[in-house]
């Protein structure tokens, strides 16, 4: 089993940054792909971000290509969001997911594909 708690939520304005974080524990997650999803009020849960195990692959939703980078830190167990130039249509809860692809060095893209979830991070923007 792992275990996800993110962090690094908040209020902000438009145009401000924030760098999330999604701790891993109960196992290292040095073979897992992981992402970033989001949830906006009204709307379906949709994929921001997603990294391979290795972090050679790497996806972004288009919403949020040039603003947002992820990345992990495999002595941490831990992996990020960094947000920049933040817009009020980034308002949302932030979850991260993980699974484990083993040899694979796969990016997953659909929330069916990941095992396991954190409990979210609010992010709210104002105009």
């Amino acid at each position: 089993q792992v275990q996800l708690v993110e962090s690094g939520g908040g209020v902000v304005q438009a145009g401000d940054s924030l760098r999330l974080s999604c701790a891993a524990s109960g196992r290292a997650i040095d073979t897992y792909a992981m992402g970033w999803f989001r949830r906006a009020p009204g709307k379906e849960r949709e994929v921001v971000a997603a990294i391979s195990w290795t972090g050679n692959n790497i996806y972004y939703a288009d919403s949020v290509k040039s603003r947002f980078t992820i990345s992990r830190d495999i002595a941490k167990n831990t992996v990020y969001l960094q947000m920049n130039s933040l817009k009020p249509e980034d308002t949302a809860v932030y979850y991260c997911a993980a699974v484990d692809t083993g040899q694979f060095d796969y990016v997953m893209f659909g929330t069916y594909e990941y095992d396991y979830w954190g409990q979210g991070t609010q992010v709210t923007v104002s105009s």
